[in-house]
């Protein structure tokens, strides 16, 4: 454990591990793949390192992926190039987008895991997959060639999270081991599910034992207005905060039955103080979560974010003292 672990209460490093997909190459940031993947191999060796997870790239760009970004990987290629990484041999985790047919791009995920298992050519691995559906024979269908090695993110299509009923998607992904996905936001205010949204999708993810992940519109721990881009006189919105939705999933995993009410509270908590963290947990108004609580919901239930920046969540939780 570095000295900066050892300083972090408990609860944040058990929420905070491995939490933060690395989504650079997406909007709001649309960073070409160079500096997308520059970016990922300071991150991984930066004073927060354990907060990243995965890198996530389109799988159509992963022969991108592999011309940019050789020489920052682990391995020989890489480490004659970039000493400072010699002593780093595992090798990156990536996250695929579907994009197109999905058989397609398995075999782009196959062609890049055999070509990137080799130390000279820098090492990486595809382990996971995250794609669009919209019915259930969508997903039979996918699961039918997804190998069981990848792991697999089924995007719930935003017009059912925000106008329909998920339940009966995120049923038909019951006992398959895979995840369900959901958009938290966007460039424009219109793409930002509402608290009672999000609320009924964790519920509905609980009840059919099914984990999930969130991208798009977390940058920030605590809910709050922000520009929702980078350009000059961005639009402004409500973002929902990265600490509430992970302390409402908490919430909602170790609860029998879960409270409508009290899981839109925690969604929509707009003071960074009534999240009040310590060695033992956390706690929000009369609900309590404990550490143990925490780290079972990261491994069995909701397991990571993606966000196209690392530094705003960062500088953020610094902000407010919990870092």
């Amino acid at each position: 454990m570095t000295e900066t672990e050892s300083n972090m209460l408990a609860s944040v490093r058990t929420l905070m591990g491995g939490l933060i997909d690395y989504a650079g190459l997406f909007p709001p940031s649309k960073l070409p793949m160079g500096q997308a993947t520059e970016n990922y191999a300071k991150y991984l060796r930066a004073e927060h390192a354990d907060f990243v997870g995965r890198f996530i790239c389109p799988v159509p760009k992963l022969e991108e992926l592999s011309k940019e970004a050789a020489i920052v990987m682990p391995g020989t290629y890489a480490t004659s190039g970039y000493p400072e990484h010699a002593d780093s041999i595992e090798p990156w985790q990536i996250s695929g987008i579907i994009i197109g047919d999905l058989q397609e791009n398995l075999e782009m995920i196959y062609r890049f895991n055999e070509h990137h298992d080799n130390e000279a050519n820098g090492l990486a691995l595809v382990d996971a997959i995250e794609m669009r559906v919209s019915s259930a024979d969508e997903i039979d269908e996918a699961l039918e060639i997804i190998p069981e090695m990848i792991d697999t993110a089924f995007e719930v299509p935003q017009d059912i999270i925000m106008n329909g009923d998920p339940r009966g998607l995120i049923a038909a992904m019951s006992g398959s081991g895979v995840l369900a996905k959901i958009r938290c936001g966007g460039v424009e205010p219109s793409m930002f599910p509402s608290c009672e949204n999000i609320a009924n999708f964790m519920i509905a993810c609980k009840n059919a034992s099914v984990l999930f992940k969130c991208t798009a519109g977390l940058h920030h721990p605590i809910r709050g207005e922000q520009a929702l881009t980078y350009e000059e006189n961005p639009p402004r919105g409500i973002m929902h905060g990265f600490v509430n939705v992970y302390v409402a999933a908490a919430y909602v995993l170790n609860t029998k039955s879960p409270d409508f009410g009290t899981v839109v509270g925690i969604l929509e908590e707009m003071d960074p103080k009534a999240f009040i963290f310590n060695e033992q947990g956390v706690i929000h108004k009369k609900t309590r979560i404990s550490t143990v609580q925490l780290g079972q919901m990261r491994e069995g239930f909701a397991t990571s974010y993606g966000s196209c920046s690392i530094d705003e969540p960062i500088a953020d939780l610094k902000t407010i003292g919990l870092l």
